[in-house]
């Protein structure tokens, strides 16, 4: 059996090393990774920066699911710690606690306007929207109109690029959930872990050598097992005959025969290059829509700019929506160095003119912004560095699944092509989410297992054995 997997990113990697077992166990005869870049990691990689090492943005760890963290604690052993998480809401130049606490958010919001909010809150108790099919709908209901507005609104739309009556009830169903203003409010009061959200963890494991070094540590064991990465090789397409894999074609031409194939392509990128696929498929296929990131890192000559790992940016004024300070992750990071690197994000589509700004102007921009947060304090910013990410969020516009449906299905009749990732599944991956595609599609065939990989992060319910990593190691989840 060989097999293929595009992308090193943490589902395809994830994926091809899950594989590499089966070659010492004869069961695979080969598989060959390919990475367009000269680097594993995809979005979650760690770069060398200004003598530190930064993530592509902050990168967070953590899920409950054992058999995600078995592999996880496989991979990266004991070079990790646990940071203790601290981020907040910046908007109107005042810090909002996230999760929210009701004697922080009273004090900033002030009496009046913390009992306008308490009356639009009850206002939907007593008249809720009937439709929450939309992300303004689905939040209004929960947590009133008040509370939208000053919250989720000009966050969500920085973050999308569409206004939130546009933009579907999923976005807030898979990274809300069931939180509401009352059990927020009981949680500051109670302070019991028991009525915490489990998607605001007070703690996450992370490596000392930052997020991609899980990535970089599992293609090392990949290799030791006997794979083969193909590093600044692109895949143009996925061969199919008679809806069957046959391989895959390079960006330079060369084809290679494969009997399976797991891609993490842009979904539709493969679909418009796969042979056999009707046109209205394609159509959908070029119907999905991608968000961009822009990351800014600003070299800072200040040790204690603010306490967060990241802050997320509200205020409509400032088009930055994401803040990270790097030098509140380990001091592993940073070692030495007397400088701060923080890295401001912006997120744009391709027509959108600051996605051709040059480097020097985005640069001038984000220092302009930081400086008027009035987190620089007495600071200089001595250095800046520009990244651009293409196609980095999946857009989850209204509707978005009725188009989403067919191409699924299409896929699923295509013999030994399995698409996973964030990229490659169109689905708003964490990193949890990918690492657990990769080791159901090997699953898939090593085990011939029939896992349903497009309910992953949606309906899927992978806390089969719930546990957490902690500093000694994994425990039961209490």
């Amino acid at each position: 059996m060989k097999i293929a997997v595009i992308g090193a990113g943490p589902a395809g990697l994830t994926a091809a090393y899950e594989l590499s077992k089966g070659l010492k166990s004869g069961l695979v005869d080969q598989i060959d990774l390919f990475e367009l870049s000269p680097q594993v990691g995809g979005l979650s990689k760690s770069i060398d920066l200004w003598n530190q090492r930064v993530d592509l943005g902050p990168h967070r760890f953590f899920s409950h699911d054992r058999r995600i963290n078995e592999l996880w604690l496989e991979v990266v052993e004991k070079e990790y710690d646990i940071v203790n998480r601290q981020t907040r809401i910046f908007y109107r130049n005042k810090f909002y606690d996230y999760p929210l606490k009701a004697t922080n958010a009273l004090k900033n919001l002030g009496i009046f306007e913390a009992i306008l909010c308490v009356i639009s809150y009850f206002i939907q108790k007593l008249f809720p929207v009937k439709n929450t099919d939309t992300f303004e709908s689905w939040v209004t209901r929960r947590f009133g109109k008040r509370l939208y507005k000053h919250f989720f609104k000009s966050y969500s739309e920085k973050l999308w690029g569409i206004k939130c009556d546009q933009l579907d009830s999923d976005f807030a169903s898979q990274r809300i959930k069931k939180l509401s203003l009352f059990e927020a409010v009981k949680n500051s009061l109670l302070s019991s872990k028991k009525n915490v959200h489990k998607t605001l963890v007070d703690e996450f494991a992370f490596p000392l050598k930052g997020t991609g070094f899980v990535y970089e540590k599992m293609a090392a064991l990949f290799k030791e097992n006997g794979g083969n990465i193909h590093f600044s090789k692109g895949v143009e397409r996925v061969l199919v005959v008679d809806k069957v894999v046959k391989g895959i074609e390079l960006i330079s031409g060369e084809k290679l025969e494969y009997e399976h194939v797991i891609s993490t392509m842009p979904l539709s990128l493969l679909i418009n290059t796969l042979p056999e696929t009707p046109s209205q498929i394609r159509e959908l296929a070029n119907s999905l829509k991608f968000r961009n990131t822009i990351l800014i890192y600003l070299r800072i000559n200040k040790t204690d700019l603010f306490p967060d790992q990241w802050l997320y940016i509200h205020s409509a004024e400032l088009k930055t929506g994401r803040i990270t300070n790097f030098r509140n992750w380990v001091p592993e990071l940073y070692g030495n160095d007397e400088h701060s690197i923080v890295c401001l994000e912006y997120w744009f589509n391709f027509e959108d003119k600051e996605w051709s700004m040059s480097d020097e102007e985005l640069i001038e921009t984000a220092k302009h912004e930081f400086s008027n947060t009035g987190l620089l304090k007495d600071g200089e910013i001595l250095d800046g560095k520009v990244i651009r990410l293409p196609r980095c969020y999946p857009v989850y516009y209204k509707n978005y699944k009725q188009q989403l449906k067919p191409i699924e299905t299409y896929l699923d009749t295509i013999g030994n092509l399995q698409a996973i990732g964030r990229y490659g599944s169109y689905k708003y991956n964490n990193q949890d989410h990918s690492i657990f595609m990769g080791i159901l599609a090997a699953e898939n065939v090593l085990k011939k297992a029939n896992h349903n990989l497009w309910n992953i992060n949606t309906d899927y319910e992978s806390y089969q054995e719930e546990s957490v990593i902690t500093k000694t190691g994994l425990a039961k989840n209490k």
